[in-house]
């Protein structure tokens, strides 16, 4: 070959070369050049998305605070349809279940509290009092002799007739005792069964399996408060623990079945239900109810705890467990690993005493810990289970208040299960939920007129779509 000829391949194959060499900088140039523009535009969507809605129908932005205000700003009131409701509890609630023994009684305006009988007692009429109360899987009950009842039960009965409607307390009739000489207690709930059995100040490290109903909930996948499971779909909580900024279901997820805090694999929240007699200054009705997107699938790690029947022979000095991840000291921080701690009902006349809480214990709230401190729920255990042993554990209170975290002279401060029954079972009555707010006719903060409850369940009041909660002492 010439020797220009070969001048001139050298020359074609340094070009090509730098061709090559172009092309991949002006390529990674434009790599580089479109990642800064995604990860500045992601920071901008956050920044925009932590401060502004956006109104889907209206196409148009309005500022975070004016979500959840109780006043539709979007068309179509979009920022008023995933918040915190509350709903008042001013009925009773027609079936209850009463004493260790789990006997059913049901309510009938003419005639009040009844016992009811065996008498002609089905599966059916089982699976019905179990819905009634929240309750589709495994429903079971069993016969007790007449003569083995307390006085209190013995003293007005009812049993079903030969067709029913489906509601249980419409579909008796008073008997002046039992025919066959035996009442119904029912079982309505694989419930309060762990695996292992023995925030909290003085607790040790402990295991899911032996709390396996202890939820963590995270707003933003950070830990707030923790929770019951009580069914598949609802846990309890603490009303406080959703303040002013925490009313968006969306901010919200529940972590089951994990010993140690973690944020992944979390369930998003359908509803978020605050007692409306909540009072954010005097801490009392300070109970919430949540349901998940989806139901949980039980196991070791996952399962409900009871809850309690009514007139639960509870006495000072009976020991009683508080879990969480909450802080181990005041000032301190939250734990990584689940937290159990033994603690003893006070009774209500040592709470009582004007050294401690004085009239601030209302009926509604229970005390337990022990006078001298050492023991107690902290920060971060807000909203978690008190817990009884009986034939089974029994979630009896909820972590509410106190003063410091295990200062001597200052309890914790519970609020009581029992006394929320009626208004437990009223949210979780089977046949109300799943309800969207929008078919319930929610807006500008109340029902309208055609509200699908009040007409399915005549004792349904009006939902509030917002109410506004303050923090409280064992909120992070």
């Amino acid at each position: 070959m010439p020797q220009h000829q070969k001048r001139q391949v050298t020359v074609a194959r340094r070009d090509q070369g730098a061709r090559k060499k172009m092309t991949l900088i002006t390529v990674c140039c434009v790599l580089v050049t479109l990642g800064i523009l995604a990860v500045g535009a992601y920071f901008i969507w956050c920044l925009v998305d932590s401060k502004f809605f956006f109104c889907s129908q209206s196409l148009k932005f309005i500022p975070v605070t004016m979500v959840c205000d109780g006043k539709a700003d979007c068309a179509g009131g979009k920022d008023e349809l995933t918040c915190v409701s509350s709903k008042p509890a001013n009925a009773t609630f027609p079936v209850r279940l009463v004493g260790e023994s789990m006997v059913l009684q049901v309510f009938r305006v003419e005639a009040g509290w009844s016992t009811v009988c065996a008498d002609d007692w089905g599966l059916s009429d089982t699976r019905s009092a179990c819905q009634h109360l929240g309750y589709t899987l495994n429903p079971k009950s069993d016969r007790l002799d007449i003569t083995s009842l307390h006085h209190s039960l013995g003293e007005s009965f009812s049993a079903v007739r030969a067709r029913t409607d489906g509601l249980l307390h419409t579909a008796l009739i008073s008997r002046q005792t039992c025919i066959s000489g035996s009442v119904i207690a029912l079982s309505c709930s694989d419930c309060g069964d762990a695996v292992g059995q023995d925030r909290v100040v003085g607790g040790s490290d402990t295991t899911i399996e032996e709390w396996p109903w202890q939820a963590s909930l995270q707003k933003d996948k950070q830990h707030v408060c923790g929770g019951s499971l009580v069914s598949l779909t609802w846990l309890i909580t603490a009303a406080h623990c959703f303040s002013r900024d925490g009313k968006d279901l969306n901010l919200w997820q529940v972590v089951l079945g994990r010993t140690h805090l973690m944020s992944t694999g979390g369930i998003s929240v359908a509803a978020i239900m605050i007692n409306k007699d909540y009072n954010s200054f005097t801490h009392d009705y300070d109970i919430a109810m949540l349901k998940l997107t989806r139901p949980v699938t039980t196991g070791d790690t996952l399962r409900p705890v009871c809850l309690p029947p009514h007139s639960l022979p509870l006495k000072a000095g009976d020991s009683l467990v508080v879990t969480g991840w909450g802080f181990q000291q005041e000032e301190g921080n939250i734990s990584s690993i689940l937290q159990s701690a033994t603690v003893s009902l006070i009774d209500r006349k040592v709470c009582s005493r004007p050294s401690i809480y004085g009239p601030s214990l209302t009926p509604r709230m229970l005390c337990a810990g022990n006078m001298e401190g050492k023991v107690d729920a902290c920060q971060g255990d807000s909203g978690g289970p008190l817990v009884f042993l009986s034939k089974s554990w029994q979630l009896v209170g909820v972590v509410s208040w106190g003063v410091g975290c295990a200062r001597p002279g200052n309890p914790g401060v519970y609020c009581s299960v029992e006394q929320q029954l009626n208004w437990i079972y009223s949210i979780m009555e089977v046949g109300v939920w799943p309800l969207s707010q929008t078919s319930l006719g929610l807006k500008r903060g109340r029902a309208g007129p055609d509200n699908v409850m009040g007409k399915l369940i005549p004792h349904f009041d009006a939902f509030l779509l917002v109410i506004d909660v303050f923090k409280m002492p064992y909120l992070i």
